[in-house]
C-alpha cells in the first residue's frame, strides 16, 4: 500500500493573462521502504509538488491521499495534524529558529509533539551520524551553511514520520556528506519502512535511488536509473 497518492493534481497560478499552469495533471505515489528522486530543472514544478504532497499547498484540482487519507475531506486543522504526525519536511531554507540552540530545536519539537518521536539514543545515533552531536549548544549563526542543513535534517527526521518529503537536501554539503545523507536516507526507507521523496538537482544522490522521476514544464514522468 502506497504511504501517498497523488492523483490528477494541477496547480495553476494567477489569473487571466498572468495565468501560469505549474503542474499538469500529476499522478505519483510513493510507497514505505522506498526512496524516489523528482528531478528536473529550476522553475518546473518539482517543490510545488512537494508542498502539495505534504499538504502545506492546496492543488488547484486533483486529491492527494495520505495513509488512506484525504487531504480534500480534512480541515486545515486536521491536516496540520495529520502532517505533524505523519510528515518530515527537510526545507531547502533551513527554518531553524534562530534563537534557540540546536539542542533546543528538538526540545520545541517535544512541546508540539510530546509522544511518538525517536528516543534519545536514537537521535544520538542520528546526530553521530551525521557528523553534528558536538554542535548540540550552537545557535544557527554559529553554524555554518552544510552544518544547519545537517541540523535541519536530523530535526525533520526526530518526530520519527512515516513520509521524509526532502528539498535539496544536499546542495550546501560535499561529496563525502553526500554519501552519508544519502545512506542516511536510503537507511530509513529500507530498514525502517518509510517514504523517501527528494526533490534535487544533485546527481551524486541517484545512487540510493529506488526510483527517478522528472518533472519537466510541470509534467511529471517516470524516468529509467542508470
Amino acid at each position: 500500500m502506497s504511504s501517498f497518492t497523488v492523483k490528477n493534481v494541477n496547480q495553476i497560478f494567477g489569473s487571466g493573462t498572468a495565468k501560469v499552469h505549474v503542474l499538469h495533471d500529476i499522478n505519483f505515489e510513493a510507497e514505505p521502504g522506498t526512496l524516489s528522486l523528482l528531478m528536473g530543472p529550476s522553475g518546473s514544478g518539482k517543490t510545488t509538488l512537494l508542498t502539495i504532497i505534504g499538504g502545506l499547498r492546496t492543488p488547484t484540482s486533483g486529491t492527494v491521499t495520505v495513509n488512506c487519507v484525504n487531504y480534500n475531506q480534512r480541515s486545515k486543522r486536521q491536516r496540520d495534524a495529520l502532517r505533524l504526525d505523519e510528515i518530515g519536511f527537510v526545507l531547502q531554507h533551513y527554518d531553524l529558529l534562530p534563537y534557540l540552540t540546536v539542542a533546543d530545536q528538538f526540545t520545541l519539537v517535544d512541546k508540539v509533539k510530546p509522544k511518538g518521536s525517536l528516543s534519545k539514543e536514537q537521535l544520538t545515533q542520528v546526530l553521530d551520524t551525521l557528523g553534528i552531536e558536538n554542535l548540540l549548544h550552537k545557535y544557527p549563526n554559529e553554524l555554518s551553511s552544510g552544518q544547519q542543513q545537517r541540523v535541519a535534517i536530523a530535526r525533520a527526521l526526530y518526530p520519527d514520520p512515516t513520509i521524509i518529503l526532502a528539498d535539496e537536501p544536499t546542495a550546501a554539503l560535499d561529496s563525502p556528506r553526500v554519501k552519508v545523507v544519502g545512506s542516511l536516507f536510503k537507511h530509513l526507507a529500507t530498514d525502517h519502512h518509510k517514504a523517501v521523496v527528494i526533490v534535487t538537482h544533485d546527481p551524486r544522490l541517484m545512487a540510493f535511488a529506488d526510483h527517478l522521476y522528472e518533472i519537466r514544464d510541470g509534467v511529471l514522468t517516470k524516468q529509467p536509473l542508470k
